[in-house]
């Protein structure tokens, strides 16, 4: 390809809008009444699009993945209830499986994780790229994340690559589980952190390193910044200093 008389190397950046669609298909399908004809487009797609990212033996990786699905339908069943359970907002599961982006990015995540396990990086990528603008929620593919998963709001939450959650962790917007360094050579080691059950983390905290442990029954205070290990059962909160006075005359 040329482009004003000048070599560039070919993309095909339209698969984005392949992967985008198949990404919806599937998320419909893991919810509806099964029909073969739709798990039949299903694998098509996956096939079209796997013969131009990977050169694996992409009808076996299909198998593979839908002997997964009926445990990821499991896990995010206990996602929903966990919702339901934990937001006094929601008024029913119908509510959350058709409304909640956060149930909506951990439906993609856990769908882009079983493709991520079995060695296929770039479509799962593209898969939960394509979450994260719709919903503003970032969750690697490469995450580990236990059952009964809640997050509310969700908007602006980072979960990077390595990041351990256990089960029954409760995240709010704004949170980030980040590595305290960007660096290449890091990218085969652990870089974020490890989330014991039963924690919550609320809004805009930040949690940074791969060696960091966050206890079992711990909750993280809004707007907290950690960089080292919280011993379970622990209560971590951020003070600050809010004056309320008078207004003095002529400021509004």
């Amino acid at each position: 390809m040329s482009l004003f008389g000048k070599p560039f190397k070919c993309f095909n950046l339209k698969l984005k809008d392949t992967v985008e669609n198949f990404t919806k298909q599937l998320f419909y399908a893991l919810f509806d009444e099964e029909d073969p004809t739709v798990w039949k487009q299903l694998k098509i797609d996956f096939l079209e699009i796997a013969n131009q990212v990977c050169a694996e033996d992409r009808a076996a990786t299909w198998d593979t993945f839908c002997n997964a699905l009926p445990d990821v339908r499991r896990k995010l069943d206990l996602d929903a209830l966990a919702i339901e359970k934990n937001d006094p907002a929601s008024k029913s599961l119908e509510e959350v499986y058709l409304a909640y982006p956060g149930f909506h990015a951990i439906a993609i995540y856990r769908i882009s994780h079983e493709l991520y396990k079995i060695k296929m990086p770039i479509i799962p990528r593209m898969m939960s790229e394509y979450v994260h603008g719709v919903t503003g929620i970032d969750i690697h593919p490469g995450a580990t994340i236990g059952e009964s998963f809640f997050v509310d709001h969700g908007t602006g939450i980072v979960i990077g690559e390595t990041s351990v959650i256990e089960k029954n962790v409760k995240i709010y917007q704004g949170v980030t589980l980040g590595g305290l360094q960007v660096n290449k050579s890091l990218a085969s080691t652990k870089r974020h952190p490890t989330i014991k059950e039963n924690v919550t983390i609320y809004a805009n905290a930040t949690i940074l390193g791969g060696d960091i442990v966050i206890g079992a029954n711990s909750t993280i205070g809004a707007n907290v910044w950690i960089t080292e290990s919280i011993p379970e059962n622990s209560l971590v909160t951020y003070k600050t200093e809010i004056k309320i006075r008078p207004k003095k005359n002529g400021i509004r």
